[in-house]
């Protein structure tokens, strides 16, 4: 049994690895490379044939884990592609919107003959593409162990984080060995709105992790609700202006209007206008309504009690683009909820074009900023920002909470790995991190008595 680490190697996007067994090829994950210097069209060059590979495994949706699948089937891959019923639904609508991202882009670098994309850049891939990727898609429901050949098995464990995501678990028959490999993709916090807790994994003889919280903790001293009241209060009721919230549109949005449904339901607060302004949001919204069986007891009770925890009186999802723009003629405080997270393109740009000026609005970050990235820029504290062609000075208020954060902490990753039996789990590699964080985790496993590596992209090892 062979491992070879494709993507996510010392750094946090492009997860992408191979398990072969005998001449069997598993890819697990199949994501985007968005680190700087590369382009969208460099993950085109695969390291291996994509014909050769037999089935794809994807943990969960998000597109640094699922966003190359349809090249790797516009380039040959024949197989089937494993993954939970709710992750299909999400990667259909994500692979969907990064087609509209991709045409969007090439479009600019063809009008401006200068940049990333250049006159010549092509988008990665169709819509075509896409839906000949969703036609491979099997499902598999959570702790249903499903035979993949006579020697493999595979069982998906929900690992929270979002919707239908999970760790995949491979039980193998290898050269009359059984061997066992855990594969987490990312791994949720506990009691997070609408999710569940990550389960425990089964024991295992190998472990490929993420790491992206390494050597660092999330906040603790205040819930989800009690940081967003803080902030409204403050900047809607007192104030009497209003908050921007950046945030994806899968995952963060449901669980960001859940948590403010409980607020204003509960009367914790007075009536506050909110628009969630993300047509892709909405949609994903009716996917977690789809599969209302798998969010949390604790949303499921609300629900039984009180109704629909996706919609309360006071909110109002925008669709049309023309309807987003009334939204600037709105003087009473109100809350909008927009994405993208990082503040790179989509509607929040508007937003932002018309209130970065104002002192009477705070924007709240409540997910993570890449470097280079418009969010970040903001978070810095830079006092100009360019936005829409025009450079702006900020004067609304920045603010940043880790409450929202979907990703399990450093004490979490350490956890989830100190349910393991030392004398059974054989080696832990480190995949979707920065190096840092990888050495951090692997410092604290490594004083905990485990065997860890943090691999070099393309190395192979030998199971």
């Amino acid at each position: 049994m062979k491992l070879t680490i494709h993507g996510a190697a010392r750094q946090v996007t492009g997860s992408m690895h191979l398990l072969e067994v005998g001449q069997y090829k598993i890819l697990i994950d199949c994501g985007l490379d968005y680190e700087k210097d590369r382009s969208i069209q460099s993950n085109e060059d695969f390291p291996f044939n994509p014909a050769d590979i037999d089935v794809v495994v994807l943990t969960h949706a998000h597109i640094d884990h699922s966003g190359n699948i349809p090249t790797l089937v516009r380039m040959g891959f024949n197989g089937q592609i494993l993954s939970t019923a709710p992750t299909a639904d999400l990667t259909e609508l994500l692979l969907l919107d990064s087609v509209n991202i991709f045409m969007n882009k090439a479009h600019k670098g063809r009008k401006h003959g200068k940049g990333k994309f250049g006159t010549n850049a092509q988008p990665l891939y169709l819509q075509k593409h896409v839906m000949d990727a969703m036609d491979r898609f099997v499902t598999i429901g959570f702790n249903k162990p499903f035979r993949i050949t006579g020697d493999i098995e595979l069982t998906f464990v929900p690992v929270g984080h979002l919707l239908g995501a999970a760790a995949a678990i491979f039980k193998i028959n290898d050269n009359g060995t059984e061997k066992s490999i855990a594969f987490t993709g990312d791994i949720g916090r506990k009691n997070y709105p609408v999710l569940d807790d990550p389960q425990a994994l089964p024991p295992v003889d190998f472990m490929v992790t993420e790491s992206t919280y390494g050597g660092r903790m999330h906040t603790k001293d205040k819930s989800v609700e009690e940081t967003l009241i803080e902030v409204i209060d403050k900047c809607c009721i007192k104030e009497q202006g209003r908050m921007i919230i950046p945030a994806f549109s899968i995952g963060r949005t449901q669980s960001l209007v859940y948590s403010l449904n409980k607020i204003f339901s509960s009367g914790l607060l007075p009536p506050v206008k909110v628009f969630v302004d993300s047509p892709m949001a909405s949609i994903a919204t009716g996917i977690f309504r789809k599969y209302h069986n798998l969010v949390n007891k604790e949303a499921q009770e609300f629900y039984k009690a009180q109704g629909d925890e996706f919609e309360f009186d006071n909110l109002t999802y925008v669709e049309t683009l023309k309807d987003s723009r009334q939204i600037s003629n709105y003087f009473e405080p109100c809350i909008i909820i927009s994405s993208a997270g990082m503040l790179e393109g989509g509607r929040i740009q508007d937003h932002l074009f018309y209130n970065i000026q104002n002192y009477y609005c705070t924007i709240l970050f409540i997910g993570y900023c890449a470097k280079g990235t418009l969010g970040h820029r903001l978070l810095r504290g830079d006092s100009i920002v360019h936005i829409k062609d025009r450079d702006l000075a900020v004067y609304a208020t920045i603010k940043q909470t880790d409450v929202l954060s979907a990703h399990g902490d450093h004490e979490d990753l350490v956890n989830n790995v100190k349910q393991q039996d030392k004398t059974k789990l054989k080696n832990v590699y480190l995949v979707h991190g920065e190096e840092s964080s990888m050495q951090a985790l692997s410092d604290s496993l490594t004083a905990d008595g485990y065997t860890v590596t943090i691999p070099e992209k393309g190395v192979s090892y030998i199971l």
